[in-house]
């Protein structure tokens, strides 16, 4: 994994770190697509749950589905936090807050960039995610 990951990849995922808030390659990414688990491809959130919460990092309305993260209590740094994991890899991905948009639920998935792989909408075909287009229909 280590050799598949940037440095920053690897921290993140594997050593539960956080990236810099502001300078991450997603936290102000407006195209529509899917965000998938770094280390494995696995599909997590598309583009029409993305909000900009002000925090610096992506956030997220809700995930694609939900049994493709887990969630843990965190109490490090002395707080009592909900940290975020793929499923399928065990990777980090970033904490569930409480503060998010109130016209979608509430929550907001604040995950790192470095957790994530991006695709855009013109390639998730190709890349093999046609089936989740039909999640970037606007509502």
């Amino acid at each position: 994994m280590r050799t598949k990951l940037t440095p920053v990849q690897y921290a993140v995922t594997q050593q539960n770190a956080t990236e810099r808030a502001f300078k991450n390659e997603y936290w102000n990414e407006e195209r529509e697509g899917i965000y998938v688990d770094i280390t494995t491809g696995e599909p997590l959130f598309v583009s029409t749950d993305k909000f900009d919460s002000g925090c610096g990092w992506p956030s997220f309305s809700k995930p694609i589905d939900n049994t493709l993260i887990k969630e843990n209590t965190n109490k490090s740094h002395g707080m009592i936090r909900t940290e975020v994991r793929s499923k399928t890899g065990d990777a980090h991905l970033g904490y569930l807050f409480n503060d998010g948009p109130r016209a979608k639920g509430g929550l907001r998935y604040c995950i790192n960039s470095a957790s994530l792989r991006f695709i855009p909408k013109e390639k998730m075909e190709a890349e093999g995610y046609a089936k989740y287009l039909p999640l970037l229909d606007k509502k």
